[in-house]
C-alpha cells in the first residue's frame, strides 16, 4: 500500500539575509558611538550632510549584544599545542609609519588552516568562532595603547585599526590557495599577510568587534565590507540595520575613509550580518536496499559557532507534485559546535516506480537544508 505526504515547499534558510537598499547605508559602534570631528565627503548622493555634534553616549541594546558564544566540544576544539610559532610582519601609514610584529603558535593556525569552510555567506561565522580570541584581544590591546599614545580619538582610532587592514596586501584565493573561493580565519589573515575582501573585511570586524563597537559585515555583490555603528554626527554612506545606522568601511586598498562607499557599488543593495553565532548545518546521505526496505544514512555536520536545537531530518521516496512515498521522520536533536550526527531511516520501497529519495533537513520546523539522489527505477 502506498501512501502519499505532501513536502515542504521552498527552501528557507536558518541564516536570514537581510536585504537593504544603498539609499540607507550604515557603521556599527560599540556601547559608544564614534563621531566625526568634520564632516566626511559623502560619496553617496543619496546620503545628505549631517553637522557635526558632540558625542552622545549610545549604549548597545540587549537585544543587539552577540549571543553567548558555545565553547567548541573537545574533539574539534582541542588543538595540540607547541612551543614552535610562527610570526608576520606589518608596516603601515597613519598620521605617521607603523612596524609591528605578531607571533601566534603554529599548530593553531595549522588548525585553523584544517577547519572546514562553512557553505554560507554569512561570513560571521568566521568572526565568531572562539580560539583565536586571545590572539585578536592581545592585537586590540596593542592598536588601543598606541592610539593612546598618540592622542587619538575615537573616531581616529577606528581609523587607525581599519588603516592597518587595509595596508595588508589584496591576494586572489585561487592564486594562494587550491581553491577559487577559500575564507581566511582572522589569523590565518594575518598570518598569510593578505587576503581578498571577505578575509580582511573579517578581520577588521573582528577586531571592532574586540574592542567593543557594534560591527556588522555588509555583503555586496561580489565583495564583502564592514559597517561600524555611529551616531547622527558622522557623515558618509551606511546601512540602516536594526534602527542603527552601519557606516561603510572599505578594507580593500589605502586611505578608504569611514563611510567612503567604492563607486562600482553605491547602487547595489547588500545582506547584513551582525557578530552574532549560529549554527551551519550540512549534510550528506547514503541509501542501500535491504528487500521491501531501503535503510537510508543521513551525517547531518553543525559547522557553525552556536549550538543547533530542534533538528529533525525527514526522507521519502519522491511521488512528483511535491509528495512523496513512505516517508519518515527522525526525533528531534540537538549538534554541538563542531558536532556531527548520523541518522538512520528505514523506507519501505514503492516497487514499479520511477523516483528518487528526498532528504530534508528542517531547524525548529523551518526547512534548512535538503537533497536528493538520482532518479532511479524500483
Amino acid at each position: 500500500m502506498k501512501s502519499c505526504l505532501k513536502t515542504s515547499g521552498a527552501i528557507v534558510f536558518w541564516t536570514a539575509m537581510v536585504i537593504i537598499g544603498i539609499s540607507a547605508c550604515g557603521l556599527l559602534t560599540p556601547p559608544n558611538t564614534i563621531t566625526s570631528p568634520e564632516p566626511i565627503p559623502s560619496i553617496s548622493p543619496q546620503v545628505s550632510p549631517v553637522t557635526p555634534t558632540a558625542p552622545v553616549p549610545e549604549p548597545i541594546s540587549s537585544k543587539e549584544l552577540p549571543a553567548p558564544r558555545v565553547s567548541l566540544p573537545t574533539a574539534i576544539g582541542g588543538v595540540t599545542q607547541s612551543t614552535e610559532s610562527i610570526s608576520a610582519n606589518y608596516s603601515w601609514t597613519y598620521r605617521g609609519t607603523w612596524h609591528w610584529e605578531m607571533k601566534i603558535p603554529l599548530s593553531l593556525y595549522k588548525y585553523y588552516q584544517k577547519l572546514p569552510r562553512p557553505p554560507t555567506t554569512n561570513y560571521s561565522v568566521y568572526v565568531t568562532h572562539p580560539l583565536d580570541d586571545p590572539y585578536i584581544d592581545m592585537l586590540v590591546e596593542k592598536i588601543k595603547n598606541a592610539a593612546q599614545q598618540e592622542g587619538y580619538t575615537e573616531y581616529q582610532t577606528i581609523e587607525f585599526a581599519s588603516a592597518f587592514v587595509q595596508s595588508l596586501p589584496y591576494t586572489v584565493d585561487s592564486v594562494t590557495t587550491p581553491y577559487d573561493e577559500y575564507p581566511r580565519y582572522p589569523l590565518e589573515t594575518l598570518i598569510d599577510n593578505g587576503g581578498d575582501c571577505e578575509d580582511t573585511s573579517i578581520l577588521l570586524a573582528s577586531i571592532i568587534d574586540k574592542m567593543g563597537y557594534g560591527v556588522v559585515l555588509i555583503v555586496l555583490p561580489k565583495h564583502v565590507g564592514v559597517g561600524v555603528k555611529g551616531g547622527e554626527s558622522l557623515y558618509g554612506t551606511y546601512w540602516e540595520y536594526k534602527g542603527s545606522k552601519y557606516y561603510y568601511i572599505e578594507t580593500t586598498g589605502d586611505n578608504w575613509g569611514i563611510g567612503v562607499l567604492p563607486d562600482e557599488y553605491k547602487n547595489a543593495s547588500a545582506s547584513i550580518y551582525p557578530m552574532i553565532p549560529v549554527p551551519i548545518l550540512t549534510h550528506d546521505g547514503s541509501m542501500k536496499g535491504n528487500g521491501y526496505f531501503a535503510e537510508v544514512d543521513v551525517r547531518i555536520s553543525n559547522l557553525g559557532t552556536a549550538t543547533a536545537n530542534n533538528i529533525t531530518v525527514f526522507t521519502g521516496f519522491d511521488a512528483g507534485g511535491e509528495m512523496v512515498w513512505n516517508s519518515q521522520k527522525s526525533e528531534p536533536f540537538t549538534l554541538g559546535v563542531g558536532q556531527q550526527a548520523t541518522v538512520k531511516l528505514n523506507l519501505r520501497i514503492p516497487f514499479g516506480e520511477h523516483t528518487r529519495v528526498i532528504i530534508q533537513i528542517a531547524l525548529d520546523g523551518v526547512l534548512f537544508d535538503e537533497s536528493h539522489t538520482e532518479w532511479f527505477d524500483t
